[in-house]
């Protein structure tokens, strides 16, 4: 994920996201700039998904 192109997604993102992940909460999806991989990790371990898995996710909704 690159930090500057989520940086003013990451609302449009985040709302995404829980339209497809219901069980996702704003605590979930809390982001703090340069703190990648603690979002990669909650998401992880939410979702079952790798970080993989989730960077192609978040990607596919910065397309």
């Amino acid at each position: 994920m690159e930090s500057l192109k989520i940086k003013g997604r990451f609302n449009e993102i985040k709302g995404k996201l829980k339209q497809k992940f219901a069980n996702l909460t704003d605590d979930d999806l809390l982001y703090e700039e340069g703190e990648d991989d603690e979002l990669y990790g909650r998401l992880q371990q939410k979702l079952g998904k790798s970080k993989e898995e989730i960077q192609e996710l978040i990607n596919s909704y910065l397309k």
